[in-house]
């Protein structure tokens, strides 16, 4: 098939590569045309705007940092909507705002193209090894019509319901992480306090009841110190806000995710907003900031 994909960034550039080793065409746009260069050697082409990338593609991926952006990206005169081609499928992974994706899906009808929400989770490392998660929301027709092209970067591929339903899905991912991520840090530095191998520790509890991906792929990092991006704070924070307005909008309490959303807050006003979210270890000085 003939595939766009916008947004090559930590995640992108994996998606898209998998993407080509399937024997598709896929043409690239990026707003910083460098993050573009490895998918390029292998093959890919690049197109100068949104605009020109949907003028020859049959299915769009669209993978960027903020509701705003994907705002951009979709609409007005040189948006997606204005200039794909009839019949186009429209795939939004961008985490976003579950009202966006239901205006996308809306506009997409009305001008005879189709659009999934398929926000997608396992950072970096899930992008590697193609064993993402996508929660997808859209019509179940055009949902089967993809599926070969997702289970080619992911492993867990789940129709939650119609537009918006993989972005509220994606919301209850965040939630647990959220939640978990905390966890993660309080358990390794009561460790530390007790006097206890934290690398030993883990040895013990990932096995066990408390395991879970945060664990088994961050808490490492964090001991390491290691703190670059899989998944970025400032990206993390706007998905924790959007799943705090969707839940303030149902009158729905979520203290622990607040408490969290609160301390990486913190760490991006200390500048800590490109780093990945293991880096949350710093606020409880488990390691020398």
């Amino acid at each position: 098939m003939k595939i766009g994909f916008i947004g090559t960034g930590v995640m992108g550039n994996s998606i898209g590569r998998h993407l080509l080793e399937g024997g598709h065409e896929l043409s690239v746009f990026t707003r910083t045309a460098k993050k573009a260069e490895d998918l390029l050697e292998r093959g890919a082409s690049w197109k100068n705007t949104p605009h020109e990338l949907a003028k020859d593609a049959e299915v769009i991926f669209t993978m960027v940092g903020y509701p705003a952006d994907v705002k951009e990206i979709y609409f007005g005169e040189n948006g997606l909507l204005a200039n794909a081609a009839e019949g186009t499928v429209l795939v939004d992974l961008t985490t976003s705002q579950p009202k966006l994706a239901q205006e996308i899906a809306h506009a997409a009808h009305a001008k005879g193209l189709h659009a999934l929400d398929a926000p997608v989770s396992g950072g970096d490392i899930g992008a590697k090894n193609a064993v993402l998660s996508v929660m997808v929301g859209g019509e179940e027709e055009v949902f089967k019509q993809l599926l070969p092209l997702f289970r080619l970067f992911a492993g867990n591929i789940i129709l939650q319901g119609p537009a918006g339903s993989g972005q509220h899905t994606k919301m209850c991912n965040q939630i647990n992480i959220a939640n978990n991520m905390l966890g993660v840090c309080e358990s390794l530095i009561y460790a530390k306090k007790a006097g206890l191998d934290p690398e030993n520790v883990l040895r013990s509890i990932t096995a066990g009841a408390a395991g879970s991906w945060s664990l088994s792929n961050l808490a490492p990092k964090m001991i390491e110190g290691d703190f670059r991006p899989g998944f970025y704070i400032k990206h993390f924070i706007k998905d924790m806000k959007i799943a705090v307005e969707e839940s303030e909008r149902w009158g729905l309490e979520l203290p622990g995710l607040k408490l969290s959303l609160g301390i990486y807050e913190d760490l991006e006003r200390g500048g800590d907003g490109d780093l990945g979210t293991q880096a949350l270890i710093r606020h409880f000085d488990f390691a020398e900031k």
